[in-house]
């Protein structure tokens, strides 16, 4: 059986090990809802790279959920904001593992995950993945002004650093 892990905060954990992750949006990219969610390999990086990414929206602590899923049931595998492929969930890990670069990659699972399907919650460390874009460290964002940056920390410097069009 397939291990996933899907992020969410902290709060959230005790109604997820009562009920499981019931919460379906659509996924961009594919052609159904699901439970967004990345293959647990041995690089821990890459497994728990969404976590800066969503901590971002500022909502507390960000924790894993980590579940089993059958090896044959059919997910959605891609990199984000890109088009996704239906395979089945070995292959979605297989294909995430032998990735030359998994940053930004991306499986989305068509159906809730049961309660007894999660194998453990864990809190993690707040640091690790990326922001903005997996590629984003050390390019200037697309665009500084108030609306784009508004709230996000330092926006003020970097917007006075880059010159910000609303700045006149």
């Amino acid at each position: 059986m397939a291990m996933f892990v899907h992020l969410t905060t902290e709060s959230r954990i005790p109604r997820i090990r009562r009920n499981g992750i019931a919460r379906l949006r659509h996924a961009a990219g594919t052609s159904s809802e699901g439970v967004f969610a990345v293959p647990v390999t041995r690089n821990f990086y890459a497994s728990h790279q969404w976590l800066r990414e969503l901590k971002r929206r500022n909502q507390g602590s960000i924790a894993g959920i980590y579940f089993r899923i059958p090896d044959e049931q059919l997910v959605w595998i891609g990199h984000y904001g890109q088009a996704h492929r239906l395979v089945a969930a070995a292959e979605a890990v297989a294909q995430f593992a032998n990735a030359e670069d998994p940053v930004g990659w991306e499986v989305v699972i068509p159906r809730r995950i049961d309660a007894t399907e999660i194998h453990k919650t864990r809190p993690l460390p707040q640091v690790i993945g990326w922001r903005f874009s997996p590629k984003a460290k050390g390019k200037p964002p697309f665009c500084t002004c108030k609306f784009c940056t508004g709230g996000d920390y330092g926006s003020a410097k970097l917007r006075k650093r880059l010159g910000s069009p609303d700045d006149d």
